[in-house]
């Protein structure tokens, strides 16, 4: 009779936990259902078309899309560690960052200096940027996940927050080099990969503890998607 109500109080604890994370992370229950049984009717998946600009600003004979999504992936191939600190000068060592030092380590790959573009604009616009509060702070204003969606609405392109699986159509407007912003269950940007899941929706390149990575996280932050970017070129 002990063991029975050992058993019990465990699976209750359980319970509650799975409640917990639930409502705290505001997962959609309904939205992973669906997502599951279409996937189980696309097994073979779908090709979506690759439609992004051929602007090549560098000179270096690589889409400048393409050159962010490479120098961000080295962010995930060096296994970069996840390490949220403050640096005189902006700029955290080469081995560690958090998701903000992807964009501008991958933006600098097509030689574009995000730091000193959003630096700039909150210097001429500070009244956009809540977050700023009225006292810039160029050393680390530029790795503010709410710095960089004011400054990616009024610099970049917007695009659809909308994500299906399975939907050519709606997926061709998730291109390579794309910035995506998602605010809860916690602030955090990735950069868009060339590569794609079966499903069709393209992996992302971010930094969340313990390191850098490139995984199938975007699926998962459909519901919570907050801004989708696309510099430029």
């Amino acid at each position: 009779m002990k063991r029975l109500i050992y058993v019990l109080i465990v699976l209750l604890i359980i319970a509650c936990a799975g409640i917990y994370i639930i409502v705290k992370y505001d997962i959609n229950i309904k939205y992973y259902l669906e997502l599951g049984l279409k996937h189980a009717k696309n097994i073979k998946g779908v090709e979506v078309p690759e439609e992004y600009s051929n602007a090549d600003n560098n000179k270096n004979g690589t889409p400048d899309c393409i050159d962010v999504v490479n120098a961000a992936r080295k962010e995930a191939e060096n296994e970069t560690i996840y390490k949220d600190a403050y640096y005189v000068g902006g700029y955290p060592p080469e081995n560690e960052g958090v998701c903000t030092d992807v964009i501008w380590r991958g933006l600098k790959g097509a030689g574009i200096d995000l730091k000193t573009m959003v630096d700039k604009d909150i210097k001429q616009n500070m009244n956009l940027y809540p977050r700023v509060n009225g006292k810039p702070d160029p050393n680390i204003d530029f790795r503010r996940v709410k710095n960089l969606d004011v400054f990616l609405k009024r610099n970049a392109e917007n695009l659809t927050k909308e994500l299906k699986p399975f939907d050519v159509d709606n997926l061709k407007q998730w291109q390579p080099g794309d910035i995506v912003i998602i605010m809860q269950p916690f602030e955090h940007i990735a950069i868009v990969s060339d590569k794609r899941d079966k499903d069709g929706v393209p992996k992302v390149i971010h930094n969340t503890t313990p390191h850098a990575k490139e995984s199938s996280s975007l699926v998962y932050w459909a519901p919570n998607i907050y801004g989708h970017y696309r510099w430029k070129y």
